[in-house]
């Protein structure tokens, strides 16, 4: 029993170290800006490349703050996959409105893969006027200095620059639950892996230097995975290079969110990691406070302490730490995100469980399963 509760204490302590250094990370990387990233002494020319589908929240906003970037010399590339798609009318109101910025909306679908953000991407990339190339979701809310932070995370050894999307503006109780997944939980340990060298893409925002993935075989190699930051990461480590995020990153607000949303989004992101990185996700069930949690409770029930404090001053320390990283990051953050946080927590192992269980996901009315070829069964058959 001595043993039992040696162990159980030792996790405890060890997660709770883990989750302090994760979070002391974090909180350099992520910290707020007191001013704008001044511009390059030269000042490249970047292609913005913004696949959109579909009208999301806030869709005027992100997608206009794309022509109000401090950079002297960027276009901006709208990529659209069906001609019907109600998002046009908002592109082209934007870019007559923003005459300033050189953009426009291409319409078609270059089905090269089974991801169609990808699809919709591929007439950009090739229309793309620069070799500073920007891949950015619709959702990404652009700061005016989007494109000299992306420029200043770039090294000698760098093969991609990405941006783990931060939560804002969330409206409930489960939008809140998606900030605490998307920023105190996963933009937190990107943060860390990226720092000890082991940087994973983010489709959220992708720069890339064209020669760097023409020399792998051009956007199309990007189909070798179903989610095209998978790949991203792969080629990039391929070719001896690394994935470094931006300092700090960019928001996306989210507006009203569903219990049925976060799950949604969430489990499609752990099948993907786990048919992708298998090695990587299989430790993230413990990851979370749920089983520190319950190794305190085992520990104090051994030794007769109170349980209830025992587990109440753990939950203060763990979920403490994360408010005072979302606090110095400048992340929504309320009195009841201790709530927020708990049922993250508690629905980690949940879908850690799921993503081995099941391999299928909707993504924007598209039915995918990671478990499919990453080309559609007509182009392998070409080959």
């Amino acid at each position: 029993m001595l043993s039992a509760i040696i162990l159980a204490a030792a996790f405890a302590g060890l997660a709770l170290a883990s989750h302090f250094v994760s979070i002391l990370v974090a909180m350099i990387r992520c910290r707020r800006l007191t001013r704008p990233h001044p511009l390059p002494r030269s000042a490249p020319g970047v292609t913005l490349v913004r696949p959109v589908c579909g009208i999301d929240n806030f869709v005027d906003e992100t997608l206009r703050s794309s022509f109000t970037l401090d950079y002297p010399r960027y276009e901006v590339v709208f990529c659209v996959a069906n001609a019907k798609d109600p998002v046009i009318a908002i592109v082209r109101r934007l870019i007559a409105e923003q005459s300033g910025v050189p953009a426009r909306v291409l319409i078609g679908d270059e089905r090269i893969s089974t991801n169609p953000k990808l699809n919709n991407c591929v007439k950009g990339w090739a229309a793309a006027a620069y070799n500073w190339i920007v891949l950015a979701d619709s959702n990404v809310l652009m700061p005016s200095d989007y494109i000299q932070r992306l420029l200043a995370a770039w090294r000698p050894d760098t093969g991609l620059v990405c941006s783990p999307p931060i939560g804002s503006r969330p409206e409930g109780f489960w939008a809140q639950v998606e900030c605490a997944f998307l920023n105190t939980y996963q933009a937190r340990w990107q943060y860390f892996a990226a720092s000890i060298g082991l940087g994973f893409a983010q489709g959220k925002t992708m720069m890339w230097w064209r020669d760097i993935l023409e020399r792998a075989g051009g956007v199309r190699r990007l189909a070798t995975e179903v989610a095209e930051d998978a790949a991203s990461t792969k080629v990039v480590r391929a070719a001896g290079l690394h994935v470094r995020l931006v300092d700090p990153p960019f928001e996306q607000p989210l507006g009203e969110r569903s219990a049925r949303d976060v799950w949604n989004r969430q489990i499609r992101w752990a099948r993907l990691r786990r048919a992708s990185f298998m090695l990587y996700f299989a430790p993230e069930i413990l990851s979370g406070a749920a089983f520190p949690l319950l190794a305190v409770a085992f520990v104090a029930a051994g030794l007769g302490w109170s349980i209830p404090a025992a587990v109440l001053l753990f939950a203060v320390a763990w979920y403490g730490a994360e408010v005072l990283l979302a606090h110095v990051a400048g992340w929504p953050v309320t009195l009841l995100y201790p709530l927020h946080g708990l049922t993250r927590d508690l629905l980690l192992p949940l879908l850690w469980a799921d993503a081995w269980r099941n391999s299928g996901f909707v993504w924007r009315g598209n039915q995918m399963s990671v478990d499919d070829d990453a080309l559609p069964a007509d182009l392998t058959a070409a080959d």
